[in-house]
């Protein structure tokens, strides 16, 4: 009996051969231009453009790209995706995705459906991520933010400035899995006091001076100079920086979130800054940031720092989002379970 296997995205020589190679009956086809058209065409225009090469306009004829939905059992996919894919791919079982968080399926019927989703949480560029954290940390410790105000207004304004030095400042990082313990390692190596927290606490991992329960974040919050975001967006995280946890921090505070926008209350959040709670956000999510461009009254702020979801993105191509497909292709094959499957009711 055949597995076909629909692969949307490109893969190396490497990935296909192994893929392919695990097993006799694995029928792998690749189709990773095919459905760009499709996508501009359902997406809204500013998806298109932010994630879709202007030069690729999709392959193949409906009907041709509706065979190779009807016959698949397996789709490998990145983002965008085919909003109605459940209903054009009766077969399928299962569906990996290169993101790793899942609000990005939320616009289509695969969300909640009976197809197994696997995501590649927690084997994204975690490096890259720590390190445009502390870039944002930098970015605002050291004022660059007025730097950019002074060569709009062509003048300096140097009394605004205000630097401050991060060694031996406090970082609390929320979500204290791969990319958090990145996060601390990098502000460990520069003197920084890191606290932090996660489902179960533990031994303290590398660079970390304390670790503690979720619900301990309320405790510690008042602790921090920085704040690093990087939990799962869960129904439990969802507004969890809002009204009380900003107010719980100390004033001049430096907030960054590169997990989703919709762990932070955009509302609460432009209050605080209002009230000049903060000395400055990093924002590589936001709310709707898969359909539109960030809230204008944040994006003119200057003490707001918006990046388009790119701080995964980096010269050093991971190979690891294949790799666990592929290990998860073998356990398939084993009727063994996989691993980073989605829960619907916990959203990752």
């Amino acid at each position: 009996m055949t597995l076909k296997i629909l692969s949307m995205i490109p893969l190396s020589d490497d990935g296909r051969k192994r893929i392919e190679g695990a097993d006799p009956s694995v029928e792998l086809t690749m189709a990773p231009n095919w459905f760009h058209g499709e996508f501009r065409n359902t997406w809204p225009e500013y998806t298109s453009r932010s994630y879709l090469p202007a030069n690729l306009q999709g392959e193949g004829t409906r009907e041709e790209r509706d065979a190779l939905f009807a016959e698949a059992e397996i789709i490998i996919c990145g983002f965008p995706f085919p909003l109605d894919l459940r209903a054009r791919a009766p077969k399928l079982k299962w569906f990996h995705q290169t993101p790793a968080g899942a609000s990005n399926l939320l616009n289509g019927d695969l969300w909640e459906s009976d197809v197994m989703v696997t995501t590649s949480r927690g084997l994204g560029n975690t490096q890259s991520m720590a390190e445009w954290t502390v870039a944002a940390f930098f970015y605002f410790a050291r004022g660059f933010n007025q730097a950019v105000a002074d060569r709009t207004a062509a003048d300096f304004e140097r009394l605004a400035y205000n630097p401050i030095q991060m060694k031996d400042k406090t970082v609390c990082v929320i979500g204290a899995g791969g990319i958090g313990q990145d996060v601390g390692k990098l502000c460990a190596a520069m003197d920084m006091r890191v606290i932090g927290t996660r489902r179960t606490a533990g031994s303290p991992p590398e660079g970390f001076d304390a670790i503690y329960t979720a619900d301990k974040l309320m405790d510690i919050l008042p602790e921090a100079d920085f704040v690093s975001i990087c939990c799962q967006w869960t129904p439990d995280t969802e507004g969890l920086i809002g009204k009380e946890t900003l107010g719980a921090m100390k004033d001049g505070v430096v907030l960054c979130n590169l997990a989703r926008g919709e762990i932070v209350d955009e509302a609460a959040l432009k209050d605080a800054l209002k009230a000049g709670k903060l000395r400055g956000v990093g924002l590589d999510v936001y709310v709707g940031e898969f359909d539109r461009l960030p809230d204008p009254e944040l994006w003119a702020d200057d003490r707001v720092l918006f990046t388009p979801h790119i701080s995964a993105a980096t010269d050093i191509r991971s190979t690891r989002q294949i790799d666990l497909f592929c290990d998860n292709l073998e356990a398939y094959l084993a009727g063994r379970l996989l691993d980073n499957v989605l829960d619907w009711e916990r959203a990752y």
